[in-house]
């Protein structure tokens, strides 16, 4: 991780953007200078208020993901973000913050009610601040764009029960025109074999957006244990056998006679006992893809239970990457501090007299002192 100044820190926040990539590499770097907590908050407030309005939203997005993802590490964000947020939301208060910042700004408010991360009389001040922002221009626009989807809404069921009057036009006229070759019973296998209107899906929320408040299993809200390796090993060698690895029943499946799944086929049907071999067929083959389907969905919720233990298991590795990091930085520290020692040490040696090569007193190496009588004859 690079140095930590304030200059760094405006370049990296100049360069945020909504991404989730963006906010969570930001967020790991503030993480990893915790110590700089103070600095680093006091220098995102004012560029938040210098930020455009737009910009806004992302600025409280990297904040959060810092919030939460800090508290194992240390409570210096919490506290130093708890004692900013409310200038924060009373300067957000006096915006006119379109619907998506208002909206996004109001979510993040009720995660933060939801899973404890400031007091909840605090939240309801902020979200008092913020309750300001709201203008009768932006209502009455609101209301106009909830009318236009609204209208938008019962064109398409206008378009969806046209499409369904004519299916089942063309069903009845299926049935009429093949009455004749056709028993009883085989008409009902025909009636429950043909599919149904599917109905319309709803539109999903941004991944993006849900993944900053917890919304999806790769997201930045805070990962659950990591798994064992063992446990990931041998969740992954299940997969192996998993249905889409199955290459004799796709065979089959592939191999299916046409007229089991070809309604314009039934007109060639010239008798009873032919319908009845085509039915026990289409049994065959419906028995078969139904239990290939179910194998095929159980595999979909095992990849999905692999992907969320492979996003806890990655975030948990960056986890201890990073104090790995801040260890070995410290450590190294402590080496040039020692090598100095041993520097200065081996220079001080050098300066100290060598005992062991003064002449010794035993062997004569020196003339013994004269006594008192000596000196006075």
């Amino acid at each position: 991780m690079a140095t930590f100044n304030e200059a760094s820190l405006k370049k990296k926040l100049d360069d945020l953007n909504v991404s989730t990539q963006s906010i969570q590499t930001v967020s790991l770097w503030l993480i990893h200078h915790k110590k700089h907590a103070h600095t680093v908050v006091n220098v995102w407030f004012k560029e938040l208020v210098a930020a455009s309005e737009s910009r806004k939203l992302t600025f409280m997005y990297l904040a959060n993901d810092v919030i939460q993802n800090s508290k194992k590490k240390g409570p210096e964000y919490n506290k130093e973000f708890g004692n900013k947020l409310g200038k924060v939301f009373e300067h957000l208060g006096s915006l006119r913050l379109d619907e998506k910042s208002t909206r996004g700004l109001n979510r993040l408010l009720s995660v933060w009610g939801e899973r404890n991360v400031f007091e909840n009389h605090d939240v309801e001040t902020f979200r008092k601040f913020l309750s300001k922002s709201a203008s009768t221009g932006e209502e009455v626009e609101e209301i106009k764009k909830n009318n236009h989807e609204k209208k938008l809404e019962k064109k398409l069921e206008k378009k969806l029960e046209k499409k369904m009057r004519e299916k089942e036009a063309k069903k009845r006229e299926y049935t009429a025109k093949y009455e004749v070759h056709t028993s009883k019973k085989l008409r009902k296998e025909i009636d429950a074999y043909h599919p149904s209107t599917p109905e319309p899906r709803v539109r999903k929320e941004s991944e993006n957006e849900m993944s900053l408040f917890g919304g999806s299993p790769h997201a930045t809200s805070p990962p659950a244990d990591p798994p064992e390796p063992e446990q990931l090993i041998e969740a992954l060698q299940e997969l192996e056998n998993a249905a889409t690895s199955d290459a004799m029943v796709r065979e089959k499946i592939a191999n299916l006679p046409a007229e089991v799944s070809d309604v314009s086929l039934l007109s060639k049907l010239q008798d009873t006992s032919q319908g009845r071999a085509l039915s026990e067929k289409v049994e065959e083959a419906l028995s078969m893809l139904e239990a290939y389907n179910k194998r095929l969905a159980e595999e979909m919720e095992a990849r999905k239970a692999v992907a969320r233990m492979l996003h806890d298991y990655i975030a948990h590795q960056k986890d201890l990457l990073a104090q790995a990091e801040e260890t070995l930085e410290e450590h190294r520290l402590k080496q040039g501090k020692v090598k100095k020692v041993r520097e200065e040490l081996r220079a001080h040696l050098q300066n100290l007299p060598d005992i062991s090569k003064l002449p010794s007193i035993r062997r004569g190496g020196l003339a013994p002192l004269p006594s008192a009588g000596d000196l006075f004859t």
